[in-house]
């Protein structure tokens, strides 16, 4: 009964822009963290990007001081916006949050269908 649906990846160049959204829809009564994680061919999943319900944000070094996390908790979406884009930003955007839905007292991690980036010239 909870889907994450994620948009805004694609192709852009590097020193490009983009901004990822990831929105949550079903028996939700409270979503506690959130955050961005991606995956390059061949290589492991890596965290990207975390938020808490608090507002505190975790990055990745890689991506720090060019990237931000942010949260609409009315929308129960988060975003990633990306920016000064490289090639080795190059992955599968992947969001997940940790939802307790209605008549459950833990919350369980959901995931979403992931988005292409590609940073090319």
């Amino acid at each position: 009964q909870v889907q994450l649906v994620e948009s805004g990846g694609g192709l852009v160049q590097p020193g490009g822009s983009l901004r990822l959204s990831c929105a949550a829809s079903g028996s939700i009564f409270s979503i506690n963290a959130m955050g961005w994680y991606r995956q390059a061919p061949g290589k492991q999943r890596e965290l990207v990007a975390t938020i808490t319900s608090g507002g505190s944000t975790n990055y990745a070094d890689s991506v720090k001081g060019r990237f931000t996390i942010s949260r609409d908790n009315a929308k129960n979406t988060v975003y990633l916006q990306m920016n000064s884009l490289k090639p080795e930003d190059t992955a599968v955007y992947y969001c997940s949050m940790g939802v307790v839905r209605y008549s459950f007292s833990l919350q369980r991690d959901y995931w979403g269908q992931g988005t292409q980036v590609t940073v090319s010239s």
